[in-house]
């Protein structure tokens, strides 16, 4: 059975691609900081291991992905997806408080998981595994008033080329799928966000066809690596003049 750890488990983009991974027979760990729904889940799946953890926490993220390692031997894939997009705004008008948060889940949160994941596959036997970060458009083309969202993302692009690099030499592959405007709780903000300021409502498109495209990066055999995948609403201004 293929194993595999998704971060930010308990909504949005995490718990699609962790049912469809959990659909797929793999047993999956369900890591988030909202214990309550990922348990929600486990009523329904007994190929899952729920793993109630605080990203930005050293700690609790070695204690989750060690827990998760006794129980099923080996990880092969995380999904590496926790993040949050704090209140809009120009640069002077973002509380430093929110620029800590967004670093702390986006980036911090991000490097610590695939610390972990990356450790524990570099040591298991047979070596190897995959780590899929979940980056975003913005880390190619920002919002307007995403400052602390965007500069995180595009942390994230880093981090993805170094793990590649790095994973080389002991079979772990990494790869980062950036999403433009899939329906989740956090989007749905953001398109409220548009239409108060006067933008066009945004495009959006629907979040089991994002979790259908990570999951196909986690099935790829070994050989094979998807590094950067874009899959976005057709009809969102990502290219083109305006």
């Amino acid at each position: 059975m293929k194993t595999a750890i998704v971060t930010g488990a308990s909504g949005g983009i995490g718990r699609a691609v962790a049912l469809q991974l959990l659909e797929r027979g793999w047993h999956v760990g369900l890591l988030a900081r909202s214990g309550n729904k990922l348990e929600e889940i486990a009523q329904s799946h007994a190929n899952c291991t729920v793993l109630p953890c605080d990203v930005t926490d050293e700690m609790e993220v070695a204690a989750a992905f060690q827990t998760f390692a006794v129980k099923t031997k080996r990880l092969d894939v995380l999904f590496n997806n926790a993040g949050i997009f704090t209140p809009a705004g120009t640069i002077d008008e973002i509380a430093v408080s929110d620029w800590h948060a967004a670093v702390g889940v986006n980036l911090t949160g991000m490097f610590l998981c695939a610390r972990a994941a990356f450790g524990q596959m570099r040591h298991q036997s047979p070596q190897g595994g995959r780590i899929i970060n979940n980056g975003s458009i913005s880390a190619h083309s920002p919002r307007p008033g995403s400052v602390t969202y965007t500069t995180t993302k595009h942390g994230v692009t880093g981090l993805t080329k170094t793990l590649a690099l790095d994973g080389r030499a002991y079979d772990i592959t990494a790869g980062q799928i950036d999403i433009g405007n899939t329906r989740t709780d956090m989007v749905a903000e953001l398109v409220k966000r548009d239409v108060a300021a006067g933008r066009p409502e945004p495009a959006t498109f629907d979040v089991s066809i994002a979790a259908d495209a990570v999951v196909r990066m986690a099935e790829l055999p070994p050989e094979a690596n998807t590094l950067f995948q874009t899959i976005m609403a057709t009809k969102m201004p990502y290219v083109g003049r305006g």
